[in-house]
This record gives C-alpha cells, sequence and structure tokens, in this order.
C-alpha cells in the first residue's frame, strides 16, 4: 500500500508540474497570438486608400468642386458590370450628377476606351431626375467591355462635366 501512495504522490507532483509548464506555454501561445492581432489591425488602419493610385486622393478635389466623395468603384455581376459609389456631402453641388441627359460613362486609361452605362427596359443603370440628398450613397452601373476593365484597372468616371479619375477597381 506504501508504494500506491508514493505513486499517486509522483503522478500527483507530475500532473501539478505539467500543469504550471501548459499553463505558462498557454499564457505565451496567448501573447503570440495577441501580438499577431494587434499587428493586423495596425496594418488594416493604415491611410493608403487601394480605390486611388498613387497619384493623388481624389475626394478632397471632388468635395471641393462637385460635393461628393467617392465610396468605391468594383466589379459586380460576375465581373460583367463595374460598380460606381459616391456620397454626396453636397446636395446643391451634387445635383449636376443626377439631372436627366447628362452623357455617364467609364473611361479605361490603359486603352482610352468608353464605356457607358447599360440601358435597360426602364433606362439607364443609375439614379436620375432626383434631387441628390445628404450623405446618401448613389450608384451607377457600367459595362466591362466584356472583360476589358477588370480588378485592379485604373479608370476615369464621367458623368457631364464631372470627372473622377485614376480610380482603381477593385
Amino acid at each position: 500500500m506504501a508504494r500506491i501512495d508514493s505513486e499517486d504522490i509522483m503522478m500527483n507532483e507530475f500532473q501539478g508540474n505539467l500543469q504550471s509548464v501548459l499553463s505558462r506555454w498557454g499564457m505565451l501561445v496567448g501573447c503570440l497570438c495577441a501580438l499577431l492581432i494587434a499587428v493586423q489591425l495596425a496594418g488594416c488602419s493604415t491611410s493608403n486608400d487601394s480605390r486611388f493610385s498613387e497619384k493623388t486622393d481624389p475626394n478632397v478635389d471632388l468635395e471641393a468642386t462637385w460635393g461628393v466623395r467617392v465610396e468605391s468603384i468594383r466589379l459586380t455581376a460576375v465581373g460583367h458590370m463595374v460598380d460606381f459609389r459616391y456620397r454626396v456631402i453636397d446636395p446643391e453641388k451634387a445635383a449636376t450628377l443626377t439631372k436627366r441627359g447628362r452623357e455617364a460613362f467609364i473611361l479605361d486609361e490603359a486603352t482610352n476606351t468608353k464605356l457607358p452605362v447599360p440601358v435597360t427596359k426602364v433606362g439607364q443603370l443609375r439614379g436620375t431626375g432626383t434631387k441628390p440628398q445628404k450623405d446618401r450613397v448613389y450608384t451607377v452601373m457600367f459595362n466591362t467591355g466584356g472583360g476589358l476593365i477588370q480588378q485592379g484597372s485604373q479608370v476615369s468616371v464621367v458623368i457631364g462635366d464631372f470627372k473622377a479619375e485614376h480610380l482603381i477597381v477593385e
């Protein structure tokens, strides 16, 4: 019986030591995970916006002149269309973008090809004839020209006299 008690004591000591080592390793692994998450989040908070080329951020001029801010420009409809979104900052300045009769197209800067807004049975795939509202996001859809415009393409969006240049398609 004395032998069983000593084995029990040794087993309890071993388990206690093992738990202590595992606990330390667990804390180390936890700290490393927290550090990796912090590094990832810090990388996400950079101000480099991938929608724009390295030239300049067009929103500075667009807000002052046209009262809008580019929200996004990305492929949609399984790569067959480009979805351009802008937020109205100043409704009076932005009113020209929603006026009917304004020609709207996307310009592929690499080939200088103009691609129009598709026209369906109900009209163009963009909002027209409405008074813009502050902080509302508006959408304009463009053809990709059969795949001419792809993710990473540099484009300009033109609506009447409005022109947002050097945008990078997401």
